[in-house]
C-alpha cells in the first residue's frame, strides 16, 4: 500500500505542478472574471448605451408615418432630417447618423421605406421593418373601416398555459434556468474526460519510452500503478473543478446582486440546483473513470507517444458521440433514442445527466443508471488491468488488436507462473 501512495502523490505532485495544469487553470479562471464583468466590458468599449439616432426623410402626407414611428420606437431614436437625401446620405458617411430612413407612399396609399447604412448587417434596420409593418397594418385596417380595437384583439396572442401532469416535472421557469447550466457541464464533461483521459494514456506511454516503467514494475505491482495513477489524475480533475467552482462562488458573491438577467440567468446560475450540481459532480467522477481506465490499458500497449493518438482515437469518438447525443437531447430530452442511450454506459454520464437536469427523472431510474455505470467500470477496470499487466512490458509494434490479444496473453502468463 506504500508503493501505491508513493506512486499516487508523486503522479499527482507532478500533474499540479506542471506548467500546463498552472496555465489552463488560469485561464479558466480569466474566462470566469470576464463572463461576470462581460456587462461592464461591453458597456466601457461600447461607450454610453444611448439607442442609436436614425435620420428620417418622410416623403409620405402629413409625416403621419413618422409620427406613428416615433411613438413606437424601440432600439433607436428616428429624427426628422431637414434636408435633401443626398445629404443625409453624407451625414450617415460621416458617422453622425447610424442610418437614414426614407419613408413613402405605395400605389395602395400605405407605406414603404428604403433603409441606407454602411453595412447591411446593421441590426437597426430590423427593429424598423418591425414596426413600420404595425403601422402598415394599423394604416390599411384604417382605411377598411376596422377599428384599432379590433385590431388589438386580433393581435392579442392567445392564452395558452401549460401543466406538466408528472408531478416531478420541472416548471417552465426551472426548465429555462437549467438548460443553460446543464449545457455547460456537459460540455464540461465531454472536455474533461477527453483531457484527463489522454493524459494517462501518454503518461504510462511517456514512461514507457523513458525507460521508467521498467524500474516501476521492479518495485510495485502494474495494477497498483494503474490505480494509483487512475486516482491521482482524477484528483488533478477535482482539483481543477474545485478552483473553478471556487471562483464561481466568490464571483457570485461579489457581483451576484449586480447581475440581473442577460448571460448569469441563461447559466442557470442564477437558479441553480444543488441536486443539478451534485448529479454533475457524481456523472463527472463516474465518467472520468469509465473513461481512463479504457485509456490505461489502451496506454500500456504502446511504447511511442505517437501511437496513443491513434489507438484512443475510437474513445474520444466514443465521448464524441455522446456529447453529440446531448447537445441533441437538449430540444428532445424524452426522446426515445436518448432514454435508451441514458442507460448505455458510455454514455450514460453525459445522457443520464441531462435528463435529469432537464426533465423530472424518477429516482430509480438515475439510481439503475448509477448501477449500471458502476458495473461497467468495475468490468471495464477488471479487462484493462489484464491488459496493463502485460501491456507494460510491451515494446514491440503492431496492430491495435494484436497488441491487446498480446497483452492479455502476456498477462496470462505471468498469472499462471506467479
Amino acid at each position: 500500500m506504500r508503493k501505491f501512495w508513493i506512486v499516487f502523490s508523486h503522479t499527482y505532485l507532478s500533474r499540479v505542478k506542471a506548467k500546463g495544469f498552472i496555465i489552463s487553470s488560469a485561464i479558466f479562471l480569466l474566462l470566469i472574471c470576464g463572463l461576470f464583468y462581460l456587462p461592464d466590458i461591453i458597456e466601457r468599449f461600447t461607450g454610453n448605451s444611448e439607442d442609436p439616432v436614425v435620420a428620417v426623410i418622410d416623403d409620405t402626407e402629413n409625416q403621419q408615418v413618422y409620427e406613428a414611428l416615433s411613438a413606437s420606437a424601440d432600439g433607436y431614436q428616428p429624427e426628422l432630417f431637414e434636408g435633401t437625401e443626398e445629404a443625409a446620405r453624407q451625414a450617415v458617411e460621416e458617422e453622425e447618423y447610424e442610418g437614414l430612413l426614407v419613408l413613402r407612399q405605395s400605389e395602395q396609399n400605405l407605406p414603404a421605406a428604403t433603409f441606407y447604412s454602411m453595412q447591411l448587417t446593421n441590426n437597426v434596420s430590423d427593429d424598423i421593418e418591425s414596426q413600420l409593418q404595425q403601422v402598415k397594418v394599423a394604416q390599411a385596417a384604417s382605411q377598411a373601416g376596422i377599428d384599432e380595437a379590433t385590431i388589438q384583439e386580433i393581435y392579442t396572442p392567445v392564452s395558452f398555459e401549460r401543466e406538466a401532469l408528472d408531478e416531478e416535472a420541472k416548471t417552465e421557469e426551472e426548465l429555462a434556468g437549467s438548460q443553460g447550466l446543464v449545457y455547460i457541464l456537459v460540455f464540461g464533461l465531454y472536455m474533461s474526460v477527453i483531457i484527463y483521459g489522454m493524459m494517462i494514456a501518454t503518461d504510462i506511454s511517456n514512461e514507457k519510452t523513458s525507460r521508467v516503467m521498467e524500474i516501476l514494475i521492479s518495485s510495485s505491482s502494474p495494477v497498483s500503478q494503474m490505480f494509483a495513477k487512475i486516482l491521482a489524475i482524477g484528483l488533478v480533475g477535482l482539483t481543477q473543478v474545485a478552483v473553478i467552482a471556487a471562483a464561481i462562488y466568490i464571483m457570485i458573491q461579489v457581483r451576484g446582486s449586480e447581475l440581473d438577467g442577460g448571460v448569469f440567468k441563461f447559466t442557470g446560475l442564477a437558479d441553480a440546483s444543488p441536486v443539478t450540481l451534485w448529479f454533475a459532480l457524481i456523472f463527472f467522477i463516474l465518467g472520468y473513470f469509465l473513461y481512463a481506465t479504457i485509456c490505461a490499458g489502451l496506454g500500456s500497449v504502446v511504447s511511442r507517444m505517437e501511437d496513443v493518438q491513434q489507438l484512443v482515437t475510437p474513445v474520444i469518438f466514443l465521448v464524441m458521440a455522446a456529447f453529440f447525443l446531448s447537445i441533441y437531447g437538449l430540444d428532445s430530452p424524452d426522446s426515445p433514442v436518448i432514454v435508451v442511450a441514458s442507460y448505455i454506459p458510455f454514455f450514460t454520464p453525459m445522457i443520464m445527466f441531462l435528463r435529469i437536469g432537464i426533465l423530472g427523472v424518477p429516482a430509480w431510474e438515475a439510481a439503475l443508471s448509477i448501477a449500471v455505470l458502476i458495473a461497467a467500470i468495475l468490468v471495464i477496470a477488471w479487462i484493462s488491468a489484464k491488459v496493463y499487466r502485460g501491456g507494460v512490458l510491451m515494446y514491440g509494434k503492431g496492430g491495435a488488436f494484436s497488441q491487446l490479444k498480446q497483452a492479455l496473453k502476456l498477462s496470462g502468463n505471468i498469472k499462471n507462473k506467479k
